[in-house]
């Protein structure tokens, strides 16, 4: 299977990366304890040191806000999921428990202040691409079962003609719904650096010792960027 970021990605942003984790054989489970706590003290962490009028300004959420604005989507109107996650927890919310692949995955985006997306791959069937919206391209919203038609010429992440994410990182499908049947994932993260401790490479590298460790599968990373937008798996 191809993923590819279409060309004209890259005119939005030259520096964007796409970090790529596709791991196997994963054995999902409930949330433990051990599971929640790590959430928990992650959001703690947040709240304690970033303030509401502090989120629009984090490093990777400024710069989403960026290419979503160039793209021709108001960040405003669909704020990068990641945006309204934080968002919710600087207000002193918490993240609902949802299983324990799920709730690790969210655990790492607020570590790490990046975006990032889980998809099964049992769902998805053809190419990968982040590309903008054509005529025929559809959506399932999430908890739906009739389609929708996708506006053309938006920034979407598809499968095929059928959107995994909807306006870029704003909102994921129904299908590639992460649960414990899970065994398969795409795992897309969204950042614009790659070197020892940026965001994009701890996240990475802590989704990797995730699927490896916690969940007992295995796994293969890629750094999709503008010299190398395409890769096969």
């Amino acid at each position: 299977m191809k993923y590819t970021i279409d060309k004209s990605v890259f005119d939005l942003k030259s520096n964007i990366k796409f970090g790529i984790v596709v791991g196997h054989n994963i054995v999902n489970s409930e949330t433990s304890a051990e599971d929640e706590q790590r959430l928990r003290n992650a959001e703690n962490k947040m709240r304690n040191e970033i303030s509401q009028e502090q989120l629009r300004e984090l490093h990777n959420v400024k710069n989403y806000r960026e290419v979503m604005t160039a793209s021709g989507l108001n960040p405003n109107k669909y704020p990068p999921s990641v945006e309204a996650m934080f968002k919710r927890v600087i207000k002193g919310g918490q993240l609902p428990v949802i299983n324990a692949l799920v709730d690790l995955c969210n655990a790492v985006s607020i570590e790490q202040g990046i975006s990032m997306g889980g998809h099964d791959l049992k769902d998805i069937h053809e190419d990968m691409e982040v590309r903008y919206s054509r005529k025929g391209d559809v959506f399932l919203p999430f908890g739906c079962t009739e389609y929708e038609d996708v506006p053309e010429n938006e920034l979407i992440f598809t499968s095929g003609n059928v959107v995994q994410t909807l306006k870029w990182v704003w909102r994921q499908s129904e299908l590639g719904k992460v649960t414990l049947d899970s065994s398969d994932i795409f795992f897309q993260l969204v950042g614009f650096e790659y070197e020892e401790n940026s965001s994009l490479y701890n996240a990475m590298k802590d989704i990797e010792d995730l699927v490896v460790n916690r969940f007992k599968g295995s796994c293969t990373k890629y750094l999709v960027d503008i010299s190398n937008n395409s890769i096969e798996f």
